[in-house]
């Protein structure tokens, strides 16, 4: 089930919080719970996930992006995501987690997020999200004339860049494995 009483008060938190520009940071602090822990004991990937969540929705409240949503009657939906695991997570670690917007292309926006316990980073992830309407994908554009901001992304890290070229060879829809 969705955490939906951590959602809740990071969003409370964000609104007690100074707003943020469109490509400053969000730092969140999380706990995990044994709840979020898989069969081997250390925090479930797709909790992880969720964990990113919890640092991107409040970062959205911050810099304003949730109020144009939702006054354009838009959401916002990941669609993509790339994962990089590299310390485990086990019960009880504290998590700060730190988020922000990396730019966009014609159809996406980009996020980065890293979850770090002390000076180690345990994962860090690369989100790409999708603006949309009754209409369909709204392009980032739209969005960046809303929020006053140019409508030129600042350039993408090139592993982004990699990330989205590769992503563009990547056959659609896949073929069956059954």
């Amino acid at each position: 089930m969705y955490p939906f009483l951590r959602m809740f008060k990071e969003m409370a938190r964000a609104r007690q919080m100074p707003p943020l520009g469109l490509f400053d940071t969000h730092v969140s602090h999380h706990l995990c719970w044994p709840w979020d822990l898989d069969p081997w004991v250390e925090l479930n990937n797709g909790r992880t996930l969720t964990l990113y969540d919890l640092g991107r929705l409040p970062l959205g409240a911050r810099t304003g992006i949730h109020y144009i949503l939702k006054s354009k009657g838009w959401g916002m939906t990941v669609a993509g995501s790339s994962v990089r695991y590299r310390k485990r997570v086990t019960m009880f670690s504290r998590l700060t987690t730190y988020s922000r917007c990396l730019g966009w292309d014609d159809r996406f926006l980009y996020m980065e997020q890293s979850m770090w316990m002390g000076e180690d980073c345990a994962s860090q992830a690369l989100i790409r999200s999708a603006i949309v309407g009754k209409q369909g994908i709204v392009p980032p554009t739209e969005l960046a004339k809303v929020a006053g901001v140019s409508t030129v992304s600042p350039d993408l890290p090139d592993w982004v860049k990699a990330w989205i070229a590769a992503e563009a060879t990547r056959p659609w829809p896949p073929e069956r494995l059954a």
